[in-house]
């Protein structure tokens, strides 16, 4: 019985060349630590509007102002009187932009631990009781479809806050941010659905020899 004859081996030069080319996927870790860092930006931003809220939740003035500031608040369009007491449309406001922060907090973590996962290393995590559900059969198609919904996520979110505070936008902007949310959305359902059809397309076969 004869045996195949063995696959000829590859010269060193080129073997160098491709271990060259396989380290380099380490260029991206300096990435996802600036992203770390951006994390950590997002965590201590939430924290100062948390403060803000439960300080002028007990009617601190300073603070209320620093609330509607950051939301963008006004009583009147024409004559923007001052605030001078928390009511609902601001805690919903405020609340809305923390969750928008957990939210885009949430989607650099997969960023960063679905990235790092499938482009630069394995982290072995198998066997880890806090491993994410999603993590174990993460790939870049997986990932791809994951950061569009949390995307869209947001962007609901956003679009909520101007609803919300509409008095304050002119319908150019209404309409503009609408139509924004709708490609998003529409974005994510045509990169779901392609990423359905490469799943379920036929494996090629080769014909029957004779």
């Amino acid at each position: 019985m004869s045996h195949p004859p063995a696959p000829a081996k590859a010269p060193a030069s080129m073997n160098l060349l491709s271990k060259i080319i396989f380290s380099s996927r380490w260029l991206q870790l300096p990435l996802y630590l600036g992203l770390i860092a951006a994390q950590a930006v997002y965590v201590f931003h939430f924290w100062v509007e948390l403060v803000h809220l439960l300080e002028a939740a007990f009617g601190n003035q300073h603070a209320l102002a620093e609330l509607v500031k950051s939301v963008g608040y006004k009583e009147s369009l024409k004559d923007a009187l001052p605030v001078t007491a928390l009511n609902e449309t601001i805690i919903m406001l405020v609340v809305l932009a923390l969750i928008d922060v957990v939210m885009i907090s949430n989607l650099l973590i997969m960023v960063i631990v679905g990235g790092y996962e499938t482009f630069v290393s394995r982290m072995n995590l198998s066997e880890h009781p806090d491993q994410p559900e999603w993590l174990s059969h993460v790939n870049a198609s997986v990932l791809k479809v994951k950061l569009a919904t949390a995307i869209i996520g947001i962007s609901s979110i956003h679009l909520l806050k101007t609803f919300i505070n509409a008095e304050q936008y002119t319908d150019k902007v209404l309409i503009a941010q609408t139509v924004i949310h709708i490609t998003f959305l529409l974005s994510a359902m045509a990169i779901a659905y392609t990423d359905k059809l490469m799943a379920h397309s036929p494996a090629p076969h080769k014909d029957n020899q004779h």
